[in-house]
């Protein structure tokens, strides 16, 4: 049975003391047995080493980056290479739609990425998702698809296992309108098939997919219930303690079902 996962994506958000205030209140509400799941959080580059220190002891918490270059070094000012970050986190998130439509990244540009991050044995979490256009004109399928071919296609059965992907709908994203968890199952469903004409099944089943777009914990449940969603990419419900526990707990209910079946 895969381990699922959540990612706390806080994009520009929070101080270094709340930050701070934000984990002492976040330990506090957290069961005191292992959680059995997996949770990564990804706050401003210049929080980083701080936040690491007081993470060291939590075996279920990783550290991730917003983003990184696609260079390993060079005249980029104001940059940061995966090289940089090798030392400090784990995983990286690539490819997320505000990077793609406020900075103009391209696929080639996040497989650039993409490529750095592996090459310092970084994992990514690669973002991928259609635009409301897109969906009304029935292409939303094939338009991911191609991203992940773009991006992701020409990696290694070994490589591509160490990508997490997450289907973020752009039409989603901060505006509170989640997804219907049919919408949802149609693309991570696709995806995984998509994964095992690609590579085969065994490969496939082992690769983390999941969802990010106005997921709380409202809807939480409903969503990590699909079958093909191995858990959420959080942004703004990520920013508040008591939110992002709700949402934590109701993945170790779901994991532990799971794992009940089996």
């Amino acid at each position: 049975m895969m381990q699922n996962l959540l990612v706390a994506n806080w994009k520009m958000n929070l101080s270094l003391s709340k930050a701070t205030l934000y984990f002492n209140h976040l330990f506090q509400l957290l069961p005191k047995t292992s959680l059995q799941i997996k949770i990564i959080f990804c706050p401003s580059f210049i929080h980083l080493t701080t936040l690491k220190t007081l993470l060291l002891e939590k075996k279920e918490f990783f550290l991730g980056a917003q983003n990184c270059y696609k260079d390993s070094s060079g005249a980029y000012t104001g940059e940061v290479s995966a090289n940089m970050l090798k030392d400090i986190v784990q995983y990286v998130i690539v490819g997320h739609s505000e990077r793609r439509m406020l900075f103009s990244e391209s696929n080639d540009i996040i497989k650039a990425k993409i490529n750095q991050l592996l090459s310092c044995r970084l994992k990514p979490i690669f973002c991928c998702g259609e635009t409301m256009p897109v969906r009304y004109d029935k292409q939303h399928i094939p338009f991911i698809h191609q991203q992940i071919e773009s991006c992701l296609g020409h990696l290694s059965t070994e490589d591509i296992q160490k990508v997490t992907i997450a289907y973020e709908p752009i039409w989603a994203i901060g505006t509170g309108k989640s997804a219907g968890t049919d919408q949802i199952q149609e693309i991570h469903g696709s995806i995984r098939k998509y994964l095992t004409k690609k590579y085969n099944i065994n490969i496939a089943k082992k690769i983390k997919i999941i969802y990010g777009g106005s997921c709380n914990p409202n809807n939480a449940k409903k969503i990590f219930t699909c079958p093909d969603v191995d858990g959420g990419l959080i942004g703004s419900a990520s920013l508040e303690a008591t939110q992002f526990v709700a949402m934590i707990k109701i993945l170790i209910e779901i994991y532990e079902k799971n794992m009940e079946k089996i």
